[in-house]
């Protein structure tokens, strides 16, 4: 364990992987100063709440979405943009609650998730070193020098965008947009000729009936808040620990530190370092975290990060997050349960089924197989079920929009489609068909009939 106490800059002492190599001057000092003075984004309060609902997953009592885009763009921190994403994530949500009957904790990736890992600090561009793009925070995905010069001014911009995010989201959520009684108005048109589209429509009029049967009892659904609102918890990778430390605050009624950048944080599989600075600052603010675990993980660091990220075994604390891919979880998965499981840890497990499903086409495109991501989601659900352990979510990188970026689904897109409309600087998403397409499946898995 360590021995030096903590502090919001304690990292500091520690080696920090996947950090920009910021311009010398003062823009760096400044930015953080500003950013240090600005109202938190998220409360100490709403953080606590949704720890105690993980608690729930961990039990089985609850089911995690976790969801969004793979970098969030400020070009597209726009009302349309936000909403549609939001509209999908709705659509998801109550396809697994209604038909797979159980609760959903909603946690966007959003508000946030403006900074990538990268595998190198430089890229080669049609002949030409540059430095490599890692998100909207650090630098433009333009191939020029001074386009992908790291600019520390942009960790302000990327607080700005979080905010408007955050002010329009929770305006949906709590406005009436999210009101139950508009799942008709959620379904979008391009969903008509799909077999999820007709499925959407029959979840649909059973709820429709369910409400109706509500008012016939005298119950009034319009002024049932759980029928009205909804709340969306907001999440990204705790990455740029400038930024973090900069939005980390004390809570006046607790005394805990909470980084107010999101309500839950997760860190990468790149940068869980036992002794590296992200655990270092990680393990001492309150929000739920969760942590990244890929095939190269090793048994005895994954359970000392365990215990020094939760020393008190909370649950609801820590989410496990696999990324084995769909050929490689039957692999590296049981192990992993059966340790953790031994040794009592009290965790979500949830399922990344995007990052381990990766590969490149003929045409240099970066894209998945939809049949790939689902099969490695049923195969974590089935060997959660042998183990038994609790399958808790899925974490997935998704869009509102009708990007082709992702290959199959019932549209059957092919590699040769993807330039249709393929948009991401970084990996590929699930479009919004894919998307309500694999909330059904999810349903299917979760109905306590199977």
């Amino acid at each position: 364990m360590p021995t030096k106490k903590w502090s919001k800059s304690s990292w500091r002492s520690f080696p920090a992987l996947q950090q920009p190599v910021w311009p010398a001057g003062p823009a760096l000092d400044e930015s953080l100063k500003t950013l240090s003075q600005l109202p938190p984004l998220v409360f100490a309060g709403e953080c606590q709440t949704l720890k105690s609902q993980l608690a729930e997953a961990v039990e089985g009592k609850a089911f995690v979405l976790q969801c969004g885009d793979c970098a969030e763009d400020f070009s597209r921190c726009t009302g349309p943009d936000i909403r549609e994403l939001l509209k999908v994530i709705l659509q998801m949500s109550v396809v697994v609650a209604y038909a797979g009957e159980k609760r959903v904790i909603k946690i966007g990736r959003m508000a946030g998730q403006y900074a990538k890992p990268r595998s190198s600090d430089t890229e080669l561009v049609n002949g030409v070193e540059l430095p490599s793009y890692r998100g909207d925070m650090v630098n433009s995905p333009e191939p020029t020098m001074e386009a992908r010069t790291p600019d520390p001014r942009r960790m302000l911009e990327g607080y700005y965008r979080a905010a408007a995010t955050l002010n329009l989201v929770r305006s949906f959520t709590l406005g009436g947009y999210a009101a139950l009684d508009r799942v008709q108005a959620w379904h979008r048109a391009s969903l008509d000729a799909l077999p999820a589209g007709q499925k959407y429509e029959d979840l649909v009029r059973q709820i429709w009936k369910t409400i109706n049967f509500m008012t016939a009892i005298g119950l009034d659904p319009q002024h049932t808040p759980q029928l009205n609102q909804v709340t969306l918890y907001t999440s990204h990778e705790a990455l740029l620990l400038d930024y973090e430390e900069a939005l980390t605050r004390m809570d006046s009624t607790t005394g805990g530190w909470y980084d107010c950048s999101g309500h839950m944080l997760w860190i990468g599989d790149r940068t869980r370092q036992l002794e590296g600075a992200h655990i270092e600052f990680l393990r001492g603010v309150k929000n739920p975290l969760g942590m990244k675990i890929g095939p190269k993980y090793d048994i005895d660091d994954i359970k000392a990060i365990v215990e020094r990220l939760n020393p008190e075994n909370e649950a609801g604390r820590l989410t496990l997050i696999t990324r084995f891919g769909a050929d490689k979880v039957s692999d590296y998965l049981p192990k992993l349960l059966g340790e953790i499981q031994r040794e009592g840890y009290r965790v979500v497990w949830s399922c990344d089924p995007m990052h381990g499903n990766t590969y490149q086409n003929e045409f240099g495109q970066k894209s998945r197989k939809f049949e790939d991501v689902l099969r490695e989601i049923k195969t974590f659900w089935a060997i959660h079920k042998s183990e038994g352990t609790v399958a808790g979510g899925v974490h997935l990188e998704l869009t509102g929009d009708h990007v082709t970026e992702c290959t199959g689904g019932s549209r059957q897109l092919l590699d040769k489609h993807l330039h249709l409309n393929y948009q991401t600087n970084c990996d590929p998403r699930l479009n919004a068909e894919q998307s309500v397409e694999l909330a059904f499946e999810l349903a299917e898995m979760l109905h306590p009939c199977k």
